[in-house]
This record gives structure tokens, sequence and C-alpha cells, in this order.
């Protein structure tokens, strides 16, 4: 579970050989959601929205880089590293 990015809490993480629709892993606390890298919108799991906001803000400025990392990880490739939200 390679971690790319970690700010006010949240994780963000890929899995090793992952499915389609692209997206990633965020964790907070106990929550924990898929969000789509396209639409950034979370596509299974819950967070509260506070976090949510954060991830979204975070996402939308660096989908670039979460596209060509989740590629990386589909070819069991090591993501790079992401800048935290700031």
């Amino acid at each position: 579970m390679p971690i790319v990015s970690n700010f006010y809490g949240i994780i963000i993480y890929f899995f090793f050989n992952e499915h389609n629709p692209p997206y990633f892993h965020a964790k907070y606390n106990e929550f924990e959601a898929l969000i789509d890298i396209k639409t950034l919108g979370v596509s299974k799991g819950k967070l509260p929205s506070k976090a949510l906001s954060l991830i979204v803000e975070w996402a939308s400025n660096h989908q670039e880089e979460l596209m060509s990392n989740w590629e990386l990880c589909r070819n069991d490739k090591t993501p790079n590293k992401i800048a935290p939200l700031n």
C-alpha cells in the first residue's frame, strides 16, 4: 500500500494492480473511501465532509499526478510522492 501523500491526518494511497475506473484511497481516522480521479467523487466508502472537502481540494490540484500514479500502480510500479495540501 504505497502512501503518496499525507496531510491534516488524511492518508492518500494506492494498491498495486488497481482496477478501472481510476481511483485512489483516502483514509481519515476510522473512515476510508475510494475517490474517483476523474470526477473526484466518492465511489465507495465514507468520509467526514470536512476531510472530503480537503481531499477534493488537494486532488483537484494534482489530478495529472494521481492519474500517473494510478498507471504506475496498475503496472506494479511504485507511485511518486505528491505534495501535501498546505
